[in-house]
């Protein structure tokens, strides 16, 4: 009775004892904590799309701003094109050209383009004479002030009532602005100013803007370098930007939900700040985590923003976790009701049928807990396997009998189990078929026979026949009443082949640093690759000098009547074993003979007697892929190499190379010591050997001053190199170098050669080249340059600057060859000018104009947004010319018009006569609507300007002129000329003296001039 007593009150039910109000309470506080776990996955799910939000749009933003700015410098681009393509713009020709680029209103924010001439002081009074009898009376350049050097505001548009204002101000008198004119002058890129007030604001301290600006040079010189950019600005061309009107809109409709500021420069501070989007307190409420910085380069100046998240920016992602907590609330508080209602039911229900319901309770119970263990035991078997079999480890387990309890899927593919093998019902079948893939079979038959008792385990390391390692950890466990043990087996070849093939690597470098003989170092690779594969025998046979016979140069494992019987023996004569030693050699490629006795067994006779089986042979290469020898590996059992086996015998080969490339290189150094000096002094080169360790103390010294860029730092200090190029010593001439620079030994010998001798102040540049190539590690830099001779001839030489292995690091010693190329530059000089110049008119003749049109055509298809015109040209009756006049006087009109083109065409721009009275003319970067402007001024030139013959005769000329557009699709350049010789025809049909255009359309007249 007191059993059943007890089994009665434990079996009633929770309610019983915790009772309604407790059991709800419970039941709420559960939900509670599920409502808190969703509303905080939802709470960190939100913030994540809104971080995820607010970084896309900053990025927008930022994207949006450097966007528009790129295009609004492009249309200075074609502002700077403008003038490039022309010697002068009118007032009426800018005005025309920026009214149809609608400046005001396709570019939002800028406040116009103008043109700043360069006026030297003493040119200011004419410049304002200038401007005022252009229609301007009251102009002046303001403030007043005599100075070196102007750039007033002469053109401005559109010319509004706030641009009035700027008109004539001298922007070369203002800090801000010069910096950024010098730096437009210096670079030829355009350049941008600090944080300024724009003249047009009238002084207003509340509106910040800039300006950025283009240089405009002087087609007809060059500006390639720095001084040759100052020497050729003529001007340059500017807008002005207010930044509220930049920033209009840039950040589209929900700008309004950010809040962007804009500093000038890299740092943030109150007076760099240029724009805030919500000036004042109205910034006070933005987000404190919601915050990006972002620094952007905008010609060549940097701009740090800083954005941050209005409220509202969240919208309503985080109104979501509210719905989850407030749901889950309501959820939680209508379960805790029916949980109350249900267990005050049920402790009703239970007090009235308590005593016919236990039995019954119990029995339930039991078939439950049955059900509930069976389940849970199918589960727990089912989870057990799948771990097992996602292990990268082979799991076995077995008892001290033998036989096999189970196996996971990574040891039957670690041990190539066929499906066949009934692993379980035969443990002794799969012992045998471990062990037959086993070298040495003995540390595992020990682990079996000798298994660890307790917590101990035993580790041993099994080594495959197909070249695996294999790391294995037997314990012993309790499985039930019965004592077991757990075998752990991993795959460890990959990391113990890359231990003994670095700890083999280096002991083969320590012994070649420490001067080791070569057999030692050659015998130390046999034994390493020997110990990692100790059925295997190796040893290593050298080409000798004749490269016909094979030396012995390790094998301390083999006999010594093997060895011997291959040493020094002709390639030709070897057989048998040896003979695959010489096949390996002859071919250069390796041999794999895995039984030596399958063949004749009468040229085994060697092999029988060494007792060797199988023979495999890796060549040995040096680092130029030169073949040196044979690596030999023998097995006492036929036997194939696996891929481990194979990647250990190529490693070996590669370091016997090392070894016995590192020894000739000694034999040869020692005799090359030798001749190198009498090489040296007796070279036809002139050679040079110099100390350059000063220059790099400097460079050492400019780094650890802050000077990250050098190159940078040249461009804008020339002096700088000039100091590093008298820090260079002059340690030793030849005698075809002192010959070269005029020079003798009492010259060489008082210290008056110099780095003038190889690098002259014109090419200083070059000399800046070498050193940074030099200094940033390169062994080896070739260039040309130009030297003075102490009789102060100016010379053009070829140079080969050679930093000597070992001084890389302190650069004091590096051989410089010169060859004076002087008289080969001026002959190659001449015959490019005889190849691609017409001999005539001086331009460039058919060849080189055809080869400049594939150029163009090629960069057009690498660069389909640009655009480029070509244009023919005839003159009109000029038989008429040469049957009045004669042929003297036709030559002397083809040279006429050839000046002319010649005085109006840029740089870029590729001249050329294609026939007797036919030329054309390419124009880089132009459409067809800057091409017309060019042809009509080209046009009404020639046919303004006359020629005076010798004879007193004055004669005018007029040409006829067709053009079309080049463009990237064209299937070869021989389209557009097609294209321009139809419009050129077209022309001369139409009444010569005129334009055509062929752009595929009907009627293309551009302009008409009939001679009265």
């Amino acid at each position: 009775m007191p059993t059943s007593a007890s089994s009665s009150w434990f079996a009633r039910p929770v309610s019983h004892w915790v009772g309604p109000r407790v059991l709800a309470a419970l039941v709420l506080a559960l939900c509670l904590g599920l409502t808190y776990g969703a509303w905080r996955n939802a709470h960190d799910a939100s913030e994540q799309q809104v971080r995820a939000d607010f970084d896309f749009r900053v990025r927008e933003l930022v994207g949006n701003i450097a966007g528009r700015m790129q295009t609004y410098i492009q249309v200075l681009h074609g502002v700077q094109g403008l003038y490039a393509s022309s010697q002068e713009v009118t007032r009426r020709e800018f005005h025309a050209y920026l009214a149809v680029q609608q400046v005001d209103r396709h570019f939002p924010g800028i406040h116009g383009i103008g043109y700043l001439p360069l006026v030297p002081g003493a040119a200011l009074a004419r410049h304002e004479a200038s401007v005022r009898a252009d229609g301007y009376p009251g102009y002046a350049v303001r403030p007043a002030g005599q100075r070196a050097w102007h750039a007033p505001i002469t053109y401005l548009e559109p010319l509004s009532e706030s641009n009035l204002l700027a008109f004539g101000y001298d922007i070369w008198s203002e800090p801000v602005r010069r910096a950024a004119l010098e730096q437009a002058r210096d670079t030829g890129q355009a350049a941008m100013t600090g944080k300024i007030h724009l003249v047009q604001d009238g002084g207003s301290a509340q509106a910040h803007g800039f300006l950025v600006l283009l240089p405009v040079y002087d087609n007809g010189l060059l500006h390639g370098t720095v001084a040759q950019r100052r020497a050729a600005l003529r001007a340059w061309v500017f807008a002005p930007f207010r930044m509220g009107d930049l920033m209009a809109g840039v950040g589209g409709e929900s700008a309004y939900q950010l809040d962007l500021e804009i500093y000038d420069g890299a740092q943030m501070a109150e007076a760099a700040l240029m724009y805030d989007s919500l000036p004042g307190g109205m910034s006070s409420a933005a987000s404190d985590s919601l915050v990006s910085l972002q620094v952007i380069t905008i010609a060549g100046r940097p701009w740090t923003l800083r954005v941050r998240a209005m409220p509202g920016f969240d919208g309503e992602l985080l109104a979501r976790p509210r719905l989850v907590a407030w749901t889950g609330l309501l959820a939680s508080i209508v379960l805790a009701l029916a949980a109350w209602l249900l267990a005050a039911g049920r402790a009703r229900a239970q007090a009235a049928l308590a005593r016919s319901s236990e039995l019954t309770g119990q029995l339930e119970q039991g078939q439950a807990s049955v059900l509930a263990m069976a389940e849970a035991a199918q589960r727990s078997q089912a989870m057990l396997r799948s771990i097992l079999d996602s292990t990268i480890d082979g799991i076995l387990v077995d008892n001290v009998d033998g036989r096999i309890f189970t196996s996971n899927r990574r040891f039957r593919d670690l041990w190539q189990v066929p499906d066949a093998l009934d692993w379980q019902a035969d443990g002794a079948a799969l012992v045998r078929h471990v062990e037959s893939q086993l070298e040495q079979a003995a540390p595992f038959l020990g682990a079996r026979a000798h298994a660890p008792h307790g917590h101990r385990e035993r580790r041993d390391v099994l080594h495959l026949r197909d070249g695996r390692v294999v790391e294995q950890y037997v314990r012993s466990m309790q499985l039930g009443n019965e004592q077991a043990r757990l075998w752990t087996f991993r795959d460890i070849s990959e990391r113990s082949q890359m231990e003994r093939r670095e700890h083999t690597r280096r002991q083969v470098l320590e012994m070649l640093a420490t001067g080791a003989p070569l057999e030692r170092v050659l015998e130390s690779v046999v034994l390493s690759v020997q110990a990692d594969h100790p059925a295997m025998l190796c040893s290593i046979l050298l080409l000798d000098e004749s490269r016909h016979r094979l030396v012995l140069g390790a094998a301390p494992s083999l006999p010594a009547f093997f060895n011997l019987s291959s040493h020094g023996h002709d390639l030709d004569t070897l057989q048998g074993v040896h003979g695959i030693a010489a096949q390996a050699v002859r071919d250069g490629q390796r041999v794999i003979v895995g039984d030596l006795h399958a063949g004749a067994q009468e040229t085994m006779e060697l092999a029988y007697r060494a007792q060797l089986q199988s023979c495999w042979a890796e060549p040995v290469r040096g680092g130029s892929g030169k073949l040196l020898g044979v690596l030999m590996a023998y097995h006492r059992q036929p036997t194939l190499p696996g891929a481990a086996h194979l990647a250990r015998l190529s490693e070996a080969a590669h370091l016997a190379g090392m070894a016995i490339e590192q020894a000739q290189v000694a034999l040869a150094l020692r005799a090359g010591e030798a001749r190198f000096r009498s090489l040296y002094d007796h070279a036809p080169v002139a050679l040079w050997e110099q100390d350059w360790s000063a220059v790099r103390a400097a460079l050492d010294a400019l780094e650890q001053a802050g000077v990250r860029d050098l190159g940078a730092h040249f461009q804008a200090n020339p002096d700088a190199l000039q100091k590093l190029a008298g820090l260079v010593r002059i340690i030793d001439a030849n005698g075809a170098a002192l010959a070269q620079v005029r020079a003798n030994e009492d010259d060489q010998r008082r210290g008056a050669l110099s780095l003038a001798q190889n690098f002259d102040d014109s090419a200083l540049p070059r000399f800046g080249d070498a050193l940074l190539a030099l200094a940033g590690g390169a062994h080896l830099f070739e260039c040309e340059s130009s030297f003075v001779r102490l009789d102060g001839a100016a010379r053009q030489n070829e140079l080969s600057l050679l930093v000597m292995p070992g001084h890389a690091d302190s650069l004091d010693f590096v051989m410089v060859s010169s060859l004076d190329i002087t008289e080969r530059k001026r002959m190659n000089a001449e015959l490019l000018q005889l190849a691609t110049t017409d001999f005539l008119t001086g331009l460039p003749n058919r060849r080189h104009f055809m080869a400049s049109l594939e150029n163009e055509h090629a960069r057009l298809q690498r660069e389909l947004a640009s655009s480029a015109s070509v244009l023919m040209l005839d003159i009109d009756h000029f038989k008429r010319v040469n049957d009045e006049y004669g042929h003297a006087v036709g030559d002397a009109v083809l040279r006429h018009l050839g000046a002319l083109m010649c005085q109006a065409l840029r740089k870029v721009d590729v001249p050329g006569r294609v026939g007797g009275e036919e030329f054309a003319i390419l124009l880089p970067g132009t459409d067809l609507s800057a091409a017309a402007v060019f042809a009509e001024r080209l046009r009404r030139r020639v046919a303004e300007s006359s020629l005076t013959t010798d004879g007193g005769t004055v004669i005018t000329i007029t040409v006829s002129i067709g053009m079309a557009a080049m463009a990237g699709t064209d299937a070869d350049c021989d389209a557009v000329l097609a294209r321009a010789d139809e419009a050129l025809y077209r022309a001369k049909r139409g009444g010569r003296n005129r334009i055509e255009q062929n752009d595929g359309g009907g009627d293309g007249v551009l302009s008409k001039f009939m001679a009265q």
